[in-house]
């Protein structure tokens, strides 16, 4: 009963964010409120994919990787005609070599006549790492114009903003998600669970600090993130699995980085300069303490709520659910369903 009910309010939420007229738009999560709903039932009673044929056996180790591969190709958005499909997808092993990649890109080319039609822009692949530039043709083709779907975070450079795709991360701790956070009292600034060896300098900074909280191996890890006002993140470190679940308990994610972030799950989708903060480590303990204690407490409170409605989106199912991460990736594909149709020249 009590799942029941956690779903039916979470509907009724949803129902209010994606209706402007119920209420404002800053305060949704979504980075264009007034369509997504509506856009979001076209994909599923239209979009089609086509999945070119395998004999090998495809393992990915990453779990957001393996989830979104196994849901998809058990999923009711295959099809069997090519000529029915909005995308192409590309299956080749996560080890697979960038002269193996051009070799199947070859093989596709000759054997299908999809790929020369758009040269391979409705096609995507998962690469949980992502893949580098390449010299050759038929490897270029697949990452420049292909959509690549990897792990989040992605390995600079190899992630291209607007037409790649980053999965949400799954996460290795046991804190559930099923019920939203209550209002307990935020008597910690932050919280960082730290992996032990990244910026050491700037932890040792914090854990001088009565405000800030560090732990390697935390014994009440959704205490500690239900009693915490921010979450910090080091980029590319372990800590990030916990992110959704930061976001889920309320507790607004500071992701230290001295760069921007263009990599973020739902990029398109999520207003995440709304709901995040970056910050460069390069300011220290002390500025980074300045930034989280000059946030003020309306933009805070309205960070949190978009952060709650947003985690909905970024939990991985084991049968996938409407609106889930697996979801909200095919959805992503759907909006790049629109591609080039190059024109193919008459032979005589």
């Amino acid at each position: 009963m009590a799942t029941f009910t956690f779903s039916l309010c979470f509907i009724l939420f949803l129902f209010v964010l994606v209706h402007p007229s119920s209420s404002s738009s800053s305060f949704s999560p979504y980075l264009y409120p007034s369509t997504f709903s509506m856009n979001y039932d076209k994909m599923l009673t239209s979009f089609k994919v086509f999945i070119y044929p395998t004999t090998q056996r495809i393992i990915f180790f990453s779990p957001s990787a393996s989830n979104f591969y196994e849901s998809l190709i058990n999923s009711a958005f295959i099809t069997q005609e090519p000529e029915e499909a909005d995308l192409f997808f590309v299956v080749f092993s996560p080890e697979i070599s960038s002269r193996s990649q051009a070799r199947l890109v070859r093989e596709l080319r000759t054997k299908y006549p999809y790929w020369n039609r758009t040269l391979g822009a409705d096609h995507f692949f998962i690469s949980p790492e992502g893949i580098d530039f390449s010299s050759d043709r038929n490897a270029l083709e697949l990452k420049k114009n292909s959509v690549q779907i990897s792990v989040f975070p992605t390995v600079s450079g190899k992630f291209i903003p607007h037409k790649d795709i980053s999965l949400s991360p799954v996460s290795k701790s046991s804190l559930v998600l099923s019920h939203a956070p209550v209002n307990m009292d935020r008597s910690c600034l932050g919280y960082l669970k730290w992996d032990g060896k990244t910026e050491a300098e700037l932890v040792e900074e914090l854990r001088l600090d009565s405000e800030f909280v560090v732990e390697s191996e935390p014994l009440d890890q959704l205490g500690r993130v239900k009693s915490s006002k921010f979450c910090l993140f080091f980029y590319e470190a372990e800590s990030t699995l916990d992110l959704t679940e930061a976001m889920a308990a309320g507790c607004v994610p500071v992701v230290i980085v001295d760069r921007p972030v263009q990599d973020f799950p739902l990029m398109d989708v999520l207003r995440w300069s709304e709901m995040a903060l970056l910050i460069g480590n390069r300011r220290g303990g002390q500025g980074l303490k300045a930034v989280l204690s000059g946030v003020p407490e309306d933009r805070y409170q309205r960070m949190r709520g978009l952060c709650v409605a947003a985690a909905h989106h970024m939990v991985w199912n084991a049968e996938p659910q409407a609106y889930d991460a697996f979801h909200m990736v095919m959805y992503q594909l759907w909006m790049r369903r629109h591609t080039i149709r190059y024109t193919r020249r008459e032979e005589f």
